[in-house]
């Protein structure tokens, strides 16, 4: 690890993404919290946070794929988070002297430059580190994630509650203006010939998805990323239900499965951060993949506490080791130039699934046993692990790194 974090790079953007997640989260939590008693809790006004976070994910990601390839990485994510401080302290105006309904573009405008700046840092990664430091720099990266997953909401309640919306919202502009400051001490970015050609928008993105089509890794990964997202969704909403219904006890103990998830998250990120160079991402992911199915069955059939306390805490261990096995098979075997593209066709098939499912799973609840949808969900998750077993055994490299790489 203290090799990786030799280079400039992995440190500019573990330290902008540090201070991006306390911005992101002293600004939802906020806005959360501030539409729950400006509303009286009205789940339309709540719903539309959600909305504004995923929408532009579904709107805007192949497109702003196509133009993260095209731009110049580092320039790209600095601009991406002045605009992003730049709109709270628009909306910031807004709400004091306008309509507080303003807030909810704070999330939207964020969300939407998100999809740009993104595929920038994969594309760094991709430029400025080694193959070998890849996946290890990948699991910090991801470790910084699930630690906010459980400090977050915690940092951004405390915020709201000591001193209110004006000064949340200023803390997330100058959390975004710092993460921006971060990456413009950067060296200034490569131009490379390629970059230099002009070439139709219509036609790239048509060369991006021919490129995902062609190769074996990438199609895999896309419809792993559905079964996946299928899963996920089907249980996403029904944690509530799981405490009410199959531990029999109050609401509110939700939190304790939430912890223990969280708790499992920075775990696993640590854990696989150590094991990253002895074992290949694709195992990562079968191991993730299999144990989160086993938990989640777990989950729908335990009426014991402490046993789904387990199950959970087994779920979020195992969390990073899918969300790093994937991150680290997209980069090694995705050309640079195309970097933006493959991930703006396949982040839209997990979360477009995910959502997807949720939309429909109070219809099943209607129908079905919160055991029995558990149960569909691990399967989906097997599911998910058949798309992966292929590759197993498959040999690193099939992309060509070191003429990519830069410099550290």
């Amino acid at each position: 690890m203290s090799n990786v974090l030799k280079n400039r790079y992995v440190r500019a953007i573990l330290l902008s993404a540090f201070l991006l997640q306390i911005g992101v989260w002293v600004r939802n939590m906020a806005i959360l919290l501030y539409v729950m008693d400006h509303t009286g809790g009205d789940p339309f006004a709540v719903s539309m946070i959600s909305v504004a976070e995923y929408a532009p994910i579904f709107l805007f990601s192949f497109l702003a794929g196509t133009f993260a390839d095209r731009w110049q990485p580092r320039k790209t994510m600095v601009w991406c988070e002045v605009l992003s401080a730049l709109s709270v302290v628009g909306v910031l105006l807004t709400f004091v002297y306008g309509s507080w309904k303003a807030i909810f573009f704070a999330t939207l405008i964020s969300a939407i430059l998100s999809q740009f700046s993104q595929p920038s840092g994969m594309k760094l990664f991709k430029l400025h580190v080694p193959g070998e430091q890849l996946q290890v720099g990948m699991s910090a990266y991801q470790t910084i994630f699930a630690i906010f997953m459980v400090f977050g909401p915690i940092v951004g309640t405390f915020v709201f509650q000591q001193w209110g919306m004006e000064v949340a919202m200023v803390i997330t502009a100058v959390a975004f203006l710092s993460a921006a400051g971060v990456l413009y001490l950067l060296p200034p970015d490569r131009v490379e010939k390629e970059e230099q050609q002009e070439t139709a928008l219509l036609g790239e993105m048509v060369s991006g998805i021919r490129y995902v089509f062609s190769s074996r890794v990438l199609s895999m990964l896309g419809f792993c990323f559905l079964a996946v997202g299928f899963s996920l969704g089907m249980i996403q909403p029904l944690g509530i239900f799981i405490v009410t219904e199959q531990l029999q006890l109050p609401k509110e103990s939700l939190q304790w499965l939430i912890t223990a998830q969280g708790v499992g998250m920075i775990a696993g990120g640590a854990m696989t951060m150590a094991a990253a160079k002895t074992i290949p991402p694709q195992k990562l992911l079968v191991m993730g993949l299999l144990g989160n199915a086993v938990a989640v069955a777990i989950c729908g059939m335990s009426t014991n506490l402490w046993l789904t306390l387990v199950a959970q805490f087994i779920a979020g261990l195992l969390l990073p080791s899918i969300q790093i096995g994937i991150n680290t098979m997209l980069l090694k075997n995705t050309e640079s130039t195309f970097i933006g593209r493959v991930n703006g066709i396949l982040t839209p098939l997990f979360t477009g699934s995910m959502v997807v499912m949720m939309s429909i799973t109070g219809v099943l609840k209607l129908y079905l046993p919160l055991a029995v949808i558990y149960g569909i969900a691990a399967f989906l998750m097997i599911i998910g692990l058949s798309f992966i077993l292929p590759l197993y055994r498959m040999r690193e490299g099939n992309v060509v790194q070191s003429t990519e790489q830069t410099g550290i």
